[in-house]
């Protein structure tokens, strides 16, 4: 949550919105504090999962594992609980998203990273994983910490309590497919490619490996969540390249644009052998530039071998959305990915809106441009914030009209 000026909180007292949000941030996030609470009666829950599990990744590796249930809520209820996809076709707002999340109750275990078969034998990761919620009746050591944690890569975890015990009163259901790959004695980077193939969520995929139900039989751990996300949006992101190799290049610029949660992007597709460039601007207020005077802009650039110049998980997201995209139109291009995150966007609540807006936005009708100076043009009158500060960031954007492509030099 951004750190408002304490002098200006003083003066709103939360309904003149001084800060120019549309909600004030301090009374949303006790709001879903004070819903989680109120549906807790005594430390024994009872609730469906998933919607959501969690590994943490302090203290490793023995680390917490967090069991999420949303207290009283029927099975057809719980699943929306963690259903980012979902919550991208519906334009569910912020606010709603945090109050989801924050009226779930997290019962948080000490596990080995090493031991994911100690899940497997309480059926609680099995439940983590079933297609449909499970019954599960949760034993809580002590009432829950009203608190809710945000994260630039996770969904909200909310009030939280260390589990007594926790039972799975229903049989997880699988489905075929995953029951098979559980018991493949592969490497988890294939199985992950295979899946993702026949079609399996992108968001059961990140269980699955966070869980440690996937790899090498005896050598099988689970993975923190967190890296868990930008591992699998890394490894499909290869296979999806690799299966664009010898595809053609556009032969026009492209424009797709979307927006989501005050998070605005233009993906510009260009002629050009597959690299990326993708250039984040901040605006004060947002919510990781509380103390920010002026616009905040970060840029990562990949070639087209996948060499990136620094890890960010935010850009592995979208990507994977612009990836995806060129597959279903069987060409390769040059890719730049502008981000523009507004004030609006006042707590963060995970990656997943960038990898679904950046996919809706690769599904909508683009627009074509004739060349650079039309890109730099349309960048000039999109941009909310000051335009030129992201052009001269852009690399892509600069250098193209020297740049040789190396096929030139390959006759």
């Amino acid at each position: 949550m951004p750190r408002i000026p304490p002098e200006l909180c003083v003066r709103c007292k939360g309904y003149k919105l001084l800060c120019g949000l549309p909600r004030c941030p301090l009374l949303e996030r006790f709001r879903a504090q004070l819903e989680a609470v109120k549906v807790v009666s005594g430390r024994d829950i009872v609730g469906y999962t998933p919607p959501s599990t969690l590994v943490g990744e302090a203290g490793y590796p023995k680390v917490m594992f967090y069991f999420m249930v949303p207290p009283g809520r029927a099975s057809s209820e719980a699943a929306y609980y963690d259903a980012p996809a979902a919550w991208a076709r519906n334009r569910e707002s912020l606010s709603s998203i945090v109050r989801l999340r924050g009226s779930m109750i997290s019962a948080f275990q000490r596990v080995d990273i090493h031991e994911p078969w100690r899940l497997y034998e309480s059926e609680v990761g099995l439940a983590a994983i079933s297609e449909i919620p499970v019954n599960s009746n949760v034993v809580l050591k002590t009432p829950p910490i009203p608190t809710l944690r945000f994260d630039g890569l996770t969904k909200p975890v909310g009030p939280r309590a260390p589990a007594e015990r926790i039972l799975v009163s229903d049989s997880p259901r699988l489905g075929r497919i995953i029951d098979n790959a559980i018991w493949d004695d592969a490497k988890a980077s294939s199985v992950l490619v295979e899946l993702y193939s026949k079609g399996i969520d992108i968001y059961r995929l990140q269980d699955l490996l966070s869980l440690g139900f996937l790899g090498k039989l005896r050598s099988r751990k689970m993975v923190p969540t967190r890296w868990a996300i930008t591992a699998i949006d890394d490894i499909i992101s290869r296979y999806l390249r690799e299966r664009l190799r010898d595809r053609p290049s556009i032969d026009k610029i492209e424009v797709h644009e979307g927006e989501y949660l005050g998070n605005r992007f233009m993906i510009v597709l260009m002629p050009g052998e597959g690299a990326f460039e993708w250039i984040e601007a901040w605006h004060p207020m947002s919510a990781w530039a509380q103390g920010a005077q002026g616009l905040l802009v970060e840029r990562v650039e990949e070639d087209p071998l996948g060499r990136a110049s620094a890890m960010d998980g935010g850009f592995s997201a979208a990507r994977l959305a612009v990836l995806e995209g060129l597959n279903a139109m069987g060409k390769i291009a040059d890719v730049l990915i502008v981000r523009e995150v507004l004030p609006s966007y006042y707590a963060p609540v995970g990656n997943w809106h960038i990898r679904e807006t950046v996919r809706a936005a690769m599904r909508s009708q683009g627009r074509q441009l004739e060349g650079l100076e039309e890109v730099k043009e349309l960048l000039r009158a999109w941009l909310k914030g000051p335009p030129e500060q992201v052009l001269r960031a852009s690399a892509i954007l600069g250098i193209r009209e020297v740049r040789r492509k190396l096929t030139e030099f390959i006759r």
